[in-house]
């Protein structure tokens, strides 16, 4: 039912392109998202059209795990497959204008379809354009199998639309051990999207992925409309936005919560291409890594602003010097709501634990997993 209420309310054209709002990114954007309307059109979003593919691979893996007991869902198997690779052609194609893929800079964009008919990208280097990244999904050979739709369907898509963009990865193709892999993105863009996304001048903090990325510090993102001019720059911490009501910062802070389904889409990836599939870490080091070994390193990086430095310091508690070095206070961890972009102080609220606590769970996979553990695990892992 939710996916039909998304589906008839929130694809307005009927072409798996999606305008979800501001989706709990608050002020991520140049201005309010759900008010794109004032801005001379409508907003297809990157990010949720990435959710949308994401939930159909969910949908789908919950529609192969009922298949293999009662036949009657086959039909939810291809109907759901047929959803993600819809959505995923859709962000790349330029019909009606300007896609969200961007082939110069690697990376996806909003895009505003105005009601004159033309287009423009909303070029903010944020995690609206990392997003597509984490909508990815894993099926080992037995269950390619058992159900041959989950090949067939994309060869009969092709067929059908012979011009339709190759952006996204071939389900067809079997990776290590015979996997195969749904996801939005084939090698060659996966590795623009990770070399923007591993990039210091970029997203990748210290501590973490950015919110923004750190290059709109020096070179903010500006929309001018009806002569008035509305900017997104890099801003660690705190916002100086009043946006839906300022009470968020998506402008450059860490979030947990989405480095986590970064973490996972490239433990994903890397269970589908293995090993000798690598990346320079971090970009522009000279260092190449597998994508497990970058998983673990981002999640170090999470870690690290709970545990303390060489000086004995967390930076978690930034300048409160009560919490860094009061002995009632100092062992006492604060799970706050996000964390600036460039040292790790905990901002917003300091009792996220919900979100923010998912740091333990990451410290507690790569404790207990290999890189050869979860290659023998697979999906499972």
């Amino acid at each position: 039912m939710n996916v039909t209420w998304w589906v008839s309310r929130k694809d307005v054209d009927g072409n798996n392109i999606f305008q979800g709002g501001f989706l709990g990114l608050d002020n991520i954007g140049v201005f309010d998202r759900t008010e794109s309307t004032q801005m001379g059109g409508r907003l297809d979003q990157a990010d949720a059209t990435a959710w949308m593919a994401l939930y159909a691979q969910n949908m789908l893996n919950i529609a192969v795990k009922l298949a293999s007991v009662q036949e009657g869902y086959e039909d939810y198997v291809q109907k759901f497959l047929l959803h993600h690779l819809s959505i995923a052609g859709a962000m790349a194609s330029r019909r009606g204008g300007e896609s969200m893929w961007e082939d110069a800079d690697g990376f996806f964009y909003d895009v505003l379809r105005r009601h004159d008919g033309s287009s423009a990208r909303m070029k903010i280097r944020s995690i609206v354009g990392l997003l597509p990244l984490c909508a990815v999904s894993l099926f080992d050979q037995e269950v390619i199998a058992r159900f041959p739709a989950l090949t067939n369907q994309l060869s009969r898509l092709l067929d059908r639309h012979p011009d339709q963009p190759r952006l996204l990865h071939d389900t067809r193709l079997p990776g290590h051990n015979q996997r195969h892999l749904m996801a939005m993105l084939d090698q060659h863009n996966l590795r623009c999207v990770l070399a923007v996304m591993l990039d210091p001048e970029e997203f990748l903090s210290d501590f973490g992925i950015r919110s923004i990325s750190k290059r709109h510090e020096s070179d903010p993102c500006c929309f001018v409309h009806n002569q008035q001019e509305y900017v997104v720059r890099y801003l660690p911490a705190e916002s100086d936005s009043g946006l839906l009501g300022g009470n968020s910062n998506w402008r450059g802070p860490i979030w947990v919560p989405v480095n986590v389904i970064i973490i996972r889409a490239l433990i994903s990836h890397f269970i589908f291409y293995g090993k000798d599939f690598q990346i320079e870490f971090p970009t522009g080091s000279g260092q190449q890594l597998n994508l497990y070994e970058i998983a673990e390193q981002l999640s170090g990086r999470l870690a690290s602003i709970f545990l303390p430095d060489p000086a004995g310091r967390r930076p978690v508690f930034g300048s409160q010097e009560t919490f860094q070095n009061d002995p009632h206070w100092k062992e006492h961890l604060l799970f706050y709501e996000y964390f600036h972009g460039d040292n790790g102080a905990g901002i917003g609220a300091s009792h996220q634990t919900g979100w923010t606590g998912m740091v333990a769970t990451l410290m507690n996979h790569f404790a207990t997993h290999t890189q050869d553990s979860v290659l023998e695990m697979g999906p499972m892992a």
